[in-house]
């Protein structure tokens, strides 16, 4: 495989990447809701929040640059949000002249997406911390150790898996255009019709290649004996340890919920 960017886990040996997956996978989707549950302008709470994601960071021994750069992700996509700046009741901050009539910015509107893109980027960051800190096969296991649903399971493991087979298989038709598309500037020639005809095409040969190729590793999997179970070799065994820490963090998480829906 060329593609290997897509592969998130970095290894270590901190607390965090010793700590039982199933126990991890639980505190992040209750993290993930606390940030969401969490009220606007509940200033103590969002402060607790990302004071425990930079505890976590640090104890996992990542490095505050990598988690940060990756959380950073959510970003853009957090301004399909921006709409609220001007949908939103409030007091006036500034009025744009556009065609159909001014729009006009609230501080209430500004106030509500920030709060939007701040929920967005701690809980990519709970998510980056979580896919960083274990090795899929482990979330795998945990996943269906949690009792969720075996199909929605293999789904997922598959679907992470041939990213990146579907990755370098486009690499590979992009490098083979390139290479009878001879030109001086390298743009491989061609108006921008031709350009998107060729891309469609490629497109619809990368579709059907990946359905028969998916057709043919589905087959030669049930000759192999799959049932759709995910099994390992090597179970974690739940530790008191990780019972202790995981109803401890819980316990804060629901503690830090309340508070931020009493103090506003």
């Amino acid at each position: 495989m060329h593609v290997d960017a897509l592969d998130s886990y970095l290894p270590g040996d901190s607390p965090v990447h010793r700590f039982d997956p199933r126990v991890k996978l639980v505190l992040s989707l209750l993290l993930i809701l606390t940030i969401v549950l969490t009220p606007d302008r509940a200033w103590v709470a969002f402060a607790l929040l990302g004071l425990v994601l930079l505890s976590t960071t640090l104890l996992s021994r990542l490095g505050l640059g990598v988690v940060q750069r990756r959380s950073a992700v959510a970003l853009p996509f957090a301004l399909a949000a921006l709409t609220v700046v001007f949908s939103t009741p409030g007091p006036a901050l500034l009025r744009l002249p556009v065609p159909g009539g001014p729009w006009t910015v609230t501080t209430t509107g500004l106030l509500r997406f920030g709060f939007i893109v701040l929920r967005s980027y701690l809980s990519v960051q709970a998510a980056v911390l979580l896919a960083a800190t274990t090795p899929f096969t482990d979330l795998l296991w945990a996943m269906r150790a949690l009792h969720i649903p075996r199909v929605l399971v293999a789904v997922g493991g598959f679907l992470y898996r041939y990213l990146f087979v579907l990755a370098d298989e486009a690499q590979r038709m992009m490098r083979a255009r390139e290479a009878r598309s001879a030109a001086p500037d390298g743009r491989g020639g061609g108006g921008l019709a031709w350009r998107a005809r060729v891309t469609g095409g490629m497109a619809g040969s990368l579709f059907i290649r990946s359905y028969e190729r998916g057709e043919r590793i589905y087959s030669a999997m049930v000759a192999r004996g799959y049932d759709g179970e995910v099994r390992t070799l090597s179970a974690s065994a739940l530790r008191p340890a990780d019972v202790v820490v995981g109803v401890c963090a819980g316990l804060t998480l629901l503690a830090v919920l309340i508070l931020g829906r009493v103090v506003v």
